[in-house]
């Protein structure tokens, strides 16, 4: 049996780009991103910045995030240029990623959040927890009429960043998600 999908965006979970900027977080190490035109800076509107991308990250995230039970999977507007800057630092192999498409930061008329149908797409019936700082109930009620599978939408603080309480929370949901096999 496959094991479940867990859906990760970067800025706000694993970068708590929301913190104060004068205080890095007790954890963390800072990452100087260049900024040299990559797609991922255009379409953040980063490439007009002459400084390098602050990035805090916490290097014991990686170990945690392995141990979860999940196949992990990158679900941010870094698409792979997460395996090239994130996925090092925190000790993770590379990653596969959510390709949003024409579907990258295209707000939608029902307020759900673009992320959400590729997200669905992407898990395709396989029962999935997405961690960001940006879902809304709109995005829970989404999931809920559009996918198969169970589904959890973990809301994480972009000013602190996942946290050891983070980690139990999606550990009980995959565990939840295993039924015991009986032998005949």
């Amino acid at each position: 049996m496959n094991r479940p999908l867990l859906f990760l965006d970067v800025d706000g979970p694993l970068n708590p780009y929301a913190a104060k900027p004068e205080r890095r977080p007790h954890g963390y190490t800072t990452l100087r991103v260049p900024l040299d035109g990559s797609a991922h800076e255009e379409v953040r509107g980063l490439s007009s910045r002459r400084r390098p991308l602050r990035v805090w990250l916490n290097p014991e995230h990686g170990r945690h995030l392995l141990r979860l039970g999940f196949e992990l999977c990158w679900a941010t507007t870094w698409m792979d240029d997460a395996n090239r800057w994130i996925a090092p630092m925190l000790g993770l192999p590379e990653l596969p990623f959510v390709n949003f498409g024409d579907a990258l930061l295209q707000e939608r008329p029902d307020g759900v959040h673009w992320k959400t149908g590729p997200l669905v797409d992407y898990a395709n019936g396989r029962p999935f927890a997405w961690v960001d700082d940006e879902q809304s109930d709109l995005d829970q009620t989404y999931v809920t009429a559009h996918h198969r599978g169970s589904g959890l939408l973990h809301h994480v603080n972009p000013r602190i960043g996942l946290r050891e309480n983070d980690f139990h929370m999606l550990a009980d949901f995959a565990r939840s998600l295993d039924t015991p096999r009986t032998t005949d």
